[in-house]
């Protein structure tokens, strides 16, 4: 009997264990696939999510973003930079000379300084912004270059050109110039060619030359690569001219305003802009980029009112025709100078 209790318990057993296998064997594909059912779940979101983001993307793309252009917005000013180069005077220019403690500044040049000489003038403007004393030494109709290599009676305003200006006031020698004035109908020349023969040179601490764009008008070639000095040339004249000054009297300051934006007129009596028509011997920029190239050669300091103070968008503001200024030209071409050699605080 104890036999056949002990074969049943044996078989009991035996059921427990299959039962047990077959349990675990059924257990295990479940197990399986569920881990293979939550593989394909995170795959599946996975692929909404990059399908959903690339959606949200592409919208985003076609929508843009928010512009703040405004197509009714005006303004003056523009993208091109100025070509200002302040070079201030080398200390050892002014060694052993006595400083009378004015700030004294001479102006010459054609007619932005000469058609104007009452308050609103250029010169007295720039006496006012900056509270130096200012001499106008400057001759309406005038040019930088001279027209003929060699004085000629039948022209006089050669005489008054800016380098024959510059070396009578390096030589101290006016007979030329005071001749000349007798025979102009501006009794202006007699007076101003008068001042700066009595000026006296070692109180000017600085001068500043600006000619409107009457070289490029008159056609005066713009410069000579073999003959950087001629002064029938307009690079020539001014490299002259600084030249000669800077010789005689080394503690001056020399500045170059350029010329600003004006119109030439054509055969036909119509304006032609400056910057876009060459008259023979380039456009007003090329006048511009020269005239900035002899400051650089003599190491005087040079102030770009082309691209700085009048120019092609503003200048109905600022002139009364083609060329010329009226007040309010003469004033910001004042608070340029200013602003470049007497900033606030100094």
């Amino acid at each position: 009997m104890n036999k056949s209790m002990g074969e049943n318990q044996d078989k009991n057993t035996l059921q427990e264990e299959n039962m047990t296998e077959v349990s675990e064997s059924t257990a295990e594909p479940k197990k399986r696939s569920g881990l293979l059912a939550n593989i394909q779940f995170i795959l599946l979101a996975a692929i909404v999510f990059v399908i959903g983001f690339s959606a949200y993307r592409l919208y985003k793309w076609n929508k843009g973003t928010p512009s703040d252009y405004d197509p009714n917005y005006q303004t003056t000013d523009f993208d091109i930079e100025v070509m200002d180069n302040l070079i201030p005077l080398a200390p050892d220019k002014r060694e052993g000379y006595v400083d009378d403690g004015v700030t004294t500044i001479l102006c010459l040049g054609d007619d932005p300084f000469s058609l104007e000489r009452g308050e609103n003038g250029l010169a007295e403007q720039i006496a006012k912004k900056t509270g130096a004393t200012v001499y106008n030494g400057s001759f309406t109709g005038t040019t930088m270059a001279a027209q003929f290599a060699s004085y000629n009676d039948g022209y006089i305003l050669d005489a008054f050109s800016f380098s024959y200006v510059a070396k009578s006031l390096a030589s101290g020698d006016f007979d030329l110039m005071k001749t000349a004035a007798t025979y102009s109908y501006d009794e202006n020349f007699a007076t101003t060619a008068q001042m700066l023969s009595e000026l006296d040179m070692n109180t000017v601490d600085m001068i500043c030359v600006m000619y409107d764009g009457s070289d490029y008008i008159n056609k005066r070639p713009c410069d000579d690569p073999n003959a950087p000095y001629d002064e029938v040339t307009y690079t020539g004249a001014l490299r002259s001219g600084v030249k000669a000054i800077q010789e005689a009297f080394p503690h001056i300051r020399i500045v170059v305003m350029s010329h600003t934006f004006c119109h030439s007129i054509g055969e036909d009596g119509n304006f032609q802009n400056g910057d876009r028509a060459d008259l023979g011997h380039g456009t007003l920029s090329h006048y511009l980029q020269k005239e900035r190239d002899a400051t650089m050669d003599v190491g005087v300091s040079f102030i770009d009112n082309f691209y700085g103070s009048v120019n092609e968008d503003n200048y109905l503001d600022y002139m009364t025709d083609y060329i010329h200024f009226n007040d309010a030209g003469r004033e910001l071409l004042a608070q340029r100078f200013a602003d470049c050699l007497f900033p606030a605080g100094e």
